[in-house]
Order: structure tokens, then sequence, then C-alpha cells
């Protein structure tokens, strides 16, 4: 199976808990980011969105322990056939938090590189 990337959507980089304030002057007030609104079916999770160029930024928290959330989101075609596809060759799967419109999940590759995939569907926003 070839996999149809179609684009980057977005980067998530982590700050922190609790830096949130902090991190919103910097990014805001100092780059001159303007922070998005998020589906209200992630708004109680810590973090933020910012839009940069044509993708999105994404300010998540985390703690400095263990393995970071830190990832690349790519926009596919077909994404329930390519989880299939991974979860066949054995590829680790990790389900995402629902946000109505898309369907998401994330894998890892061996050296535990988080990535996300994305399909929005044509009810999203």
């Amino acid at each position: 199976m070839k996999i149809k990337f179609k684009k980057l959507d977005h980067v998530q980089v982590c700050i922190p808990i609790g830096e949130e304030e902090r991190a919103r002057n910097f990014y805001c007030n100092i780059l001159g980011l303007q922070e998005l609104e998020r589906p209200k079916s992630i708004q109680n999770i810590a973090g933020f969105w910012l839009k940069i160029a044509d993708i999105s930024l994404h300010i998540g928290t985390e703690n400095t322990e263990g393995i970071s959330k830190r990832h690349p989101a790519f926009v596919v075609e077909d994404s329930i056939l390519i989880k299939k596809y991974l979860i066949d060759k054995g590829v680790r799967i990790q389900e995402e938090q629902e946000i109505p419109g898309i369907n998401r999940f994330s894998f890892y590759d061996p050296w535990n590189n988080r990535i996300e995939l994305i399909e929005k569907t044509p009810n999203f926003l």
C-alpha cells in the first residue's frame, strides 16, 4: 500500500505544565502569531493552537519525563485503510481524542517518534 500524504497540517511543540500564559505572551505578543479557537471537544485539554503560515502550530503541555507529545501531523487520504495497514504490519497505533469531522490516529516509529495522520471529513467545522 502506498500512503497518500497530501500536506503537513500542524506541528506540536510542548511547554511545561502551567506555562500557557508565558507561552501565549511569547508566541502571540513577541512572534505576532494569531491564536486559533480549538474544537470544543478538546478545549478542556491544556494548551492552545496558533496560525503560522498555512499550517497550525499546536502548543501542548507535558511533564518533562516520559514519551513526548511533540509530533508532526499529516493530512492523508484513506485514513481508515492506512490504520488497518499499519496495524497489520505490527506498527504501534495510538487512538487520539475525538474531534468531530476528523478521522485521526497516531503511530510510532521504531524509535518512539510519534506521527499523527488526519483526514478531514465533509462535516468538519
